[in-house]
């Protein structure tokens, strides 16, 4: 990370020179359009002056709609060029690898609470290997953040309730700035960190100091401190659904419609359990609103995740009864 005022920060993603490079053709049109603008509006008043002696009559053709089309024609040609390429962009940044590597990122008024795979955590630094596809699964505790890397030329608003990702793959080692880029309150100013672009041996190697429990580890605690498996049990007659294999699945509700298993589901099947009605079984599981932090849903999610599939139509839905106690 180089300090200083340049006119563009670092390239340090495998998307950062795209993005860059639309930039400057936008910048270009726009340049060249401005300036052939006001070099006409130049000419024009001072060749057509009130004391100039000119034939004002000149210019009326039966061909001024060859003008017409051609002041048409261009600026659709160049706004298409700008909205294909921007498109294409666009959708690559919206496309993770299927072999991403998942970080959880939670923000928090005035903090970024990040946590590995393994369990490894870290507040306002982030730490990455060079050569990989990193999938961010962001949320925020109170206010909308926005997580914001300008060296990766990526940003993304990270939301209170609701989960929203990006991706990038860092191409350069180095540090680089981390920034929340949505006003969120007083100390908004202060909410910034590092990324740490590493090899991938010496992210390896940083990774391998986590003296904490993996989330699924520490998800399974959690599922069995809040009793959930007297319920999600494949009983004789179960009073909620299996939870195996559940992850990715097709779940039927009870309102006839059919919703993917994915995490928001299972979010908002934890803190909302009421919203979306597992077919075949009743609305009595409790909500755990303000029961559980994010980090701990994030945790039992992950434990779900890793749950194997169990008998035939063991998969469905988190929206059984539940005792907490």
């Amino acid at each position: 990370m180089e300090y200083g005022v340049r006119l563009f920060p670092d390239q340090a993603s495998s998307v950062a020179g795209r993005v860059d490079a639309l930039y400057v053709f936008l910048l270009g049109v726009a340049g060249f359009f401005t300036l052939l603008i006001f070099v006409a509006i130049v000419f024009l008043a001072l060749y057509y002056r009130r004391t100039a002696v000119r034939d004002r009559t000149r210019g009326h053709s039966s061909k001024v709609w060859l003008l017409e089309v051609t002041w048409i024609v261009i600026p659709l040609a160049l706004t298409m060029v700008m909205f294909t390429w921007g498109a294409a962009i666009f959708f690559d940044m919206q496309t993770p690898p299927n072999d991403a590597l998942e970080i959880q990122v939670i923000g928090k008024q005035w903090m970024w609470k990040i946590q590995h795979p393994n369990g490894r955590s870290e507040i306002n630094e982030l730490h990455v290997p060079t050569g990989r596809a990193i999938r961010l699964r962001m949320i925020s505790e109170d206010v909308i953040h926005s997580f914001y890397i300008p060296a990766f030329r990526v940003k993304q608003d990270v939301l209170p309730g609701r989960y929203s990702s990006l991706w990038f793959e860092p191409t350069r080692p180095g540090e680089y700035y981390l920034f929340c880029a949505e006003y969120c309150g007083t100390d908004h100013a202060k909410m910034s960190g590092h990324v740490h672009v590493m090899q991938p041996a010496d992210y390896a190697a940083w990774l391998a100091g986590a003296t904490t429990e993996p989330p699924q580890a520490v998800g399974e605690k959690l599922f069995t401190q809040f009793r959930c498996h007297t319920c999600h049990s494949e009983g004789a007659e179960p009073r909620c659904p299996s939870l195996k294999g559940l992850f990715n699945t097709t779940v039927a509700l009870a309102n006839g419609r059919t919703v993917n298993a994915d995490d928001s589901y299972l979010r908002e099947s934890i803190v909302n359990p009421q919203a979306k009605i597992t077919a075949g079984f009743q609305p009595v599981m409790p909500t755990y609103q303000g029961q559980l932090s994010e980090q701990q849903v994030f945790q039992l999610i992950e434990y779900i995740k890793s749950l194997p599939s169990g008998a035939a139509g063991s998969a469905n839905a988190l929206d059984g009864e539940n005792d907490p106690s």
